[in-house]
C-alpha cells in the first residue's frame, strides 16, 4: 500500500511538471517571438497566441488520451503502421508536401501546417513496442524478432532522411531501439545495432555535404561567425550574457533578430539568456523529472507483469529526454544543428500536439498499472 500510495504521488509530480513546462514554454514563446511578430504579423503576441491555442487543444488530446485502454492501441497495431508510412510518404509527393528552409517534411491545411513526421513517430514506437511484447519469446530467443522491428525503424529512418529530417531520424531509431531492449531483445544484438547505428549516422553525415558542412560548422562556429557558424556563435553569446540569474524576462538582446529560430529552436538560448543558470537548471530539472518517472513507471509495469505498458512508458521517457538532450546540446555548442525542438517549450503546432497526446498516453498507462492494478491485455500480451 505505501508503494502504490508513493507511485500515485508520483503521477501528480508527472502532471505538475508538464504544467510548469508548458506554462514556461508560453512565457518563452511571448518573449522570443514579440520582436519578429510584431514585424512579420503586427501583432507582438501572434506566436504566442498560437502556441496558446496549441496548448488548449492538445491538453484535449491528453484529456481524451486517458479514456483510451492501452488493449485498444494493441489492437490497432497494423493500422498505427500503415498510417505511419502514409504520413511520410504523402510529404514527398509534389505539390502536397510544404517545402520549408530546402526541406519537404509539412502538410499545409490553408494557414496551417503540419509535420506529419511528428505523429508518425509516435505511432512507430507504440508499433514497435506492441510487436515487440507480441513476439517477446522470439526476441529473447533469436535475433530474427529483433530484426524483424529493426527493419521498421530503419524503413521509417530513411524516409525522414529523404525529407530531410537527419535529427528525428536519429531521435526514433534509438527510441525504438531502446523500447525494444526493453522488451527482452538480447544485449548481444542489442550492442550490434547501436555500433551499426553510429557507423552509419556517421557515414550519412559525412558523405551529405549539407550534413558536413553543418558538422564543420558546430565544430568551428567561430572561424565564420558571420555565415555557416552564425546561428551558433548568437546562441552562444546568449548563454554567456545569462550568467547566474539572467538579464531579466524580455530583456535579452539576442532575440531582437540577431538569434535566428529564437523562439523554436533555440527558445532554450533565450531562455538562458534571460534566466541565467538558475533558469537553465530548473528547466534541465524539469526533463529530468519526466524521465524517471516515465523509467520508474516502466519498472513498476515491468515488475507487475504488463510489458506493453513498460514498453510504452519507457518509450515516452527516452523520446522527451532524447529530444531535450540534442535541442540543449545544440543550443550550447556540443552538437551539430538538427533542426529539433524542445519539447513542450519550443514553438510548433505539431510538436506541441504530438507531445501532449503521448504524455496522456503515458497516464493512461500510470492508470492501468497503478490505479487499477491489473493488465488491460489479453493474456497472450503478459509477461511469462
Amino acid at each position: 500500500r505505501k508503494d502504490a500510495t508513493a507511485e500515485l504521488r508520483g503521477r501528480h509530480v508527472t502532471v505538475a511538471t508538464l504544467a510548469g513546462l508548458l506554462l514556461a514554454g508560453l512565457v518563452m514563446v511571448a518573449s522570443a517571438s514579440v520582436s519578429i511578430a510584431a514585424r512579420q504579423y503586427h501583432d507582438a503576441f501572434y506566436f504566442f497566441n498560437r502556441q496558446a491555442l496549441s496548448v488548449l487543444i492538445g491538453s484535449g488530446l491528453a484529456a481524451a488520451m486517458l479514456f483510451v485502454p492501452i488493449a485498444a492501441w494493441r489492437r490497432a497495431a497494423p493500422v498505427l503502421l500503415v498510417v505511419s508510412f502514409a504520413l511520410l510518404l504523402v510529404v514527398a509527393i509534389p505539390g502536397i508536401g510544404h517545402e520549408v528552409n530546402g526541406s519537404r517534411r509539412w502538410l499545409r491545411f490553408g494557414p496551417l501546417n503540419f509535420q506529419p513526421s511528428e505523429l508518425a513517430r509516435w505511432f512507430l514506437v507504440t508499433y514497435v513496442a506492441i510487436f515487440a511484447v507480441r513476439h517477446q519469446s522470439e526476441l529473447r530467443g533469436t535475433a530474427e524478432g529483433f530484426f524483424k522491428a529493426l527493419a521498421v525503424l530503419v524503413a521509417a529512418a530513411a524516409l525522414l532522411l529523404f525529407e530531410p529530417d537527419f535529427g528525428a531520424a536519429v531521435v526514433l531509431c534509438v527510441t525504438g531501439t531502446a523500447v525494444l531492449f526493453v522488451a527482452g531483445a538480447r544485449v548481444r544484438e542489442f550492442l550490434i545495432v547501436c555500433a551499426a547505428g553510429l557507423l552509419c549516422f556517421a557515414l550519412l553525415a559525412v558523405m551529405s555535404p549539407y550534413r558536413l558542412q553543418r558538422i564543420l560548422a558546430f565544430l568551428k562556429p567561430w572561424d565564420d561567425p558571420f555565415d555557416t557558424g552564425f546561428q551558433l556563435t548568437q546562441s552562444l553569446i546568449a548563454i554567456g550574457r545569462g550568467e547566474w540569474f539572467g538579464v531579466g524576462l524580455g530583456s535579452s538582446i539576442q532575440k531582437l533578430f540577431y538569434l535566428p529560430e529564437a523562439h523554436t529552436d533555440f527558445v532554450f538560448a533565450v531562455l538562458a539568456e534571460e534566466f541565467g543558470l538558475f533558469g537553465v537548471l530548473l528547466v534541465i530539472a524539469g526533463f529530468l523529472v519526466l524521465v524517471l518517472r516515465s523509467l520508474r513507471l516502466s519498472r513498476v509495469a515491468a515488475d507487475a507483469g504488463m510489458p506493453l505498458h513498460a514498453c510504452l512508458a519507457a518509450g515516452f521517457g527516452v523520446w522527451i529526454g532524447l529530444q531535450a538532450f540534442l535541442n540543449i546540446g545544440v543550443n550550447m555548442g556540443v552538437l551539430p544543428t538538427k533542426g529539433l525542438t524542445l519539447p513542450l517549450l519550443s514553438y510548433g503546432r505539431s510538436s506541441m500536439l504530438v507531445t501532449l497526446a503521448w504524455a496522456g498516453m503515458l497516464l493512461r498507462v500510470h492508470h492501468e498499472v497503478v490505479v487499477s492494478g491489473k493488465s488491460a491485455l489479453p493474456a497472450e500480451g503478459r509477461a511469462k
